[in-house]
């Protein structure tokens, strides 16, 4: 069953799925439709605060489950957007105290919840693993010491993105993904892009399909540098990173050398296989943010004047999954608006920070379905790019550099009328 609550950090309604473990719950919803329903009149959940975005035209619910994977996906659910405590694990370094507290009805970041991440500018590996790397511990636990980023380290600022349809992104072939790349080599607006090959962990099992490399690296897609392999490893290391919290595929605390102390034994995990399945079941079956609008004439004109000044060189508008074992998931048309990627964006975007073997300097072509919801889970303003910086999808667009540039030098020679109809369309997804 499905009913709304409000989310108080991202100001809005949001829809969730919550299991009803007893007859009493059951009382309790029921009661609660009755009176929305007789303050409102209306079933809009958006007439409950003004102002706020109706789920049912974003982001809402799974895909297409079993009454067993419903189950499973509501026990992820709690646990996403559960709050953790000292008694539950947090810490001793942390970010965020839930899941959801990055990614706001499973939308993206906000910077407030901004992550630094810090290392070097090659692909050789991180260096600085030893001195608490990669992630810095915004918060710790009292009695430890405040985390730094060591001399000699590059940093960057990087803003969760979006969670929504995310397993359908995993569920695209490695193939599609060498197929985009190739497809790139005699591209006029000097275009190419490149999977991000990298190591990963040994408590990860290869996606149905994939291509790994001589050296036995694996195509990685998601993270901002698409530096990370699937939905199991990013859950893992949200769990580690994010919130402190030890799992049996990460035993260890995050590591603090100032205090040396949060690392030198595995720890008992402190979220159980059970629950971390369910977590890692709950982000993969999210379905995919849904468009608005999509047959309004000015969005249409949009989308057609988006493919003319070639965003879609890189924001590839549709894409086809492969073999799931989620039957919602499997084989799939989806228009995610990415070739998951990794592209050189120019000195404008360079952080100086590396993952994988993208060069500090490229970054993964970000999604784009459910970017005009953003505003809603981000205090009504647009924190665009990796770090937030652009305020605006105009501007987002004309920071593109890089393999980008041709397109964002078209966008900006459009007349005023023009820009406004690729951003109408924009708005839409």
């Amino acid at each position: 069953m499905y009913f709304c609550r409000v989310d108080t950090k991202a100001n809005r309604l949001s829809i969730k799925y919550h299991p009803i473990n007893s007859m009493k719950k059951l009382y309790i919803i029921i009661s609660i439709s009755i009176i929305v329903a007789s303050v409102t009149v209306v079933t809009s959940c958006s007439k409950i605060i003004p102002g706020m975005i109706n789920p049912l035209q974003g982001l809402c619910g799974p895909t297409d489950l079993t009454s067993a994977q419903t189950l499973l996906f509501s026990k992820g659910n709690d646990q996403f957007f559960g709050n953790r405590t000292t008694a539950t694990g947090l810490g001793p370094y942390f970010v965020a105290t839930s899941c959801g507290s990055c990614h706001s009805s499973d939308n993206r970041g906000h910077p407030f919840t901004i992550l630094t991440r810090f290392g070097q500018t090659d692909s050789t590996g991180n260096k600085f693993l030893a001195r608490g790397a990669p992630q810095l511990g915004t918060f710790c636990l009292p009695g430890y010491t405040p985390e730094q980023i060591p001399a000699g380290a590059t940093s960057t600022k990087l803003i969760a993105p979006i969670t929504g349809g995310v397993g359908y992104i995993e569920a695209v072939p490695d193939s599609a993904i060498l197929a985009m790349a190739a497809a790139n080599v005699n591209n006029p607006d000097g275009v190419r892009g490149h999977p991000n090959y990298n190591t990963i962990p040994s408590y990860v099992n290869p996606l149905p399909g994939a291509i790994a490399r001589a050296d036995g690296k694996y195509i990685c897609r998601f993270g901002r540098k698409a530096a990370v392999y699937d939905l199991f490893q990013q859950t893992a290391l949200a769990y580690n990173h994010d919130m402190g919290i030890t799992s049996s595929y990460m035993p260890f605390n995050p590591y603090n050398y100032l205090d040396q102390t949060a690392s030198t034994v595995p720890s008992i995990p402190e979220v159980d296989n059970d629950t971390f399945n369910s977590v890692v079941f709950y982000v993969q079956c999210l379905q995919t943010p849904l468009q608005r609008n999509a047959g309004d004439a000015t969005v249409q004109a949009g989308l057609a004047l988006f493919i003319k000044t070639g965003c879609e060189n890189c924001h590839k508008q549709t894409l086809t999954t492969g073999y799931s074992p989620v039957d919602g998931l499997a084989y799939q048309t989806i228009h995610p608006f990415t070739d998951l990627l990794v592209h050189d964006m120019g000195p404008g975007l360079d952080d100086h920070y590396t993952e994988g073997n993208a060069k500090t300097s490229e970054w993964r072509t970000t999604p784009l379905w459910g970017l005009g919801l953003a505003p809603g889970v981000q205090g009504g303003s647009y924190y665009l790019l990796h770090d937030g910086r652009a305020h605006s999808i105009a501007q987002a667009i004309q920071m593109h550099g890089g393999e980008a540039a041709v397109s964002a030098a078209r966008f900006s020679k459009l007349s005023s009328q023009d820009q406004n109809t690729i951003i109408t369309f924009l708005k839409s997804l």
